[in-house]
């Protein structure tokens, strides 16, 4: 969800800002509206031959991990640069083939856009460049154990979980899923 033009800054953040303005309310009253603002980010559901490559990440303010590689886009970024450089990054490894698979507007309270790409065809081109703050290790696992893990207590990204939930209730979809992310 945008923040409308007449709102002001009302915080400023390394990752969030704060937006303030005036909402006129269905009795005619005014109520003062805020949401939050942050760089949109990036996940990658990354494959190489039949298998799915997932993150099992250590950061210093959480519990370890499992996730889909990715990260936050810089400034002026397109999607699918900061995809292709977070991937990187986090595993050393390049994809031939990039697909975007779905963008997110995952919190109504936050102006945030969560892009998701499709990497297939991974390959190691050199080593991890993590930040300070991180620990990634690259696991693989089969199509039906990556589904698995999603759905697991220590899988982090719970709006894939809903969309993998969602296909397991439609098996045609969950096999259209299974052939797009190998490009079958």
């Amino acid at each position: 969800m945008n923040i409308p033009p007449q709102a002001k800054r009302v915080f400023q953040g390394k990752i969030f800002d704060v937006y303030q303005w005036e909402q006129t309310m269905f009795d005619g009253s005014y109520a003062t509206f805020e949401r939050a603002k942050r760089m949109g980010t990036v996940q990658i559901i990354a494959t190489q031959g039949d298998k799915v490559l997932v993150s099992f990440e250590s950061q210093p303010d959480k519990p370890n991990f499992y996730t889909l590689f990715g990260g936050r886009m810089e400034e002026g970024e397109e999607p699918l640069a900061a995809a292709k450089r977070e991937f990187l990054e986090e595993t050393g490894m390049e994809a031939k083939d990039w697909e975007l698979f779905k963008v997110y507007d995952p919190i109504s309270k936050i102006d945030w856009k969560l892009h998701y790409f499709i990497a297939r065809d991974c390959h190691k081109v050199t080593e991890q460049k993590l930040d300070a703050g991180e620990k990634v290790e690259v696991k693989e696992y089969s199509f039906e154990d990556f589904l698995d893990l999603v759905l697991s207590d220590d899988f982090r990204d719970l709006g894939f979980v809903n969309d993998v939930l969602r296909m397991k209730l439609e098996p045609d979809k969950l096999e259209a899923f299974r052939k797009k992310l190998f490009g079958v």
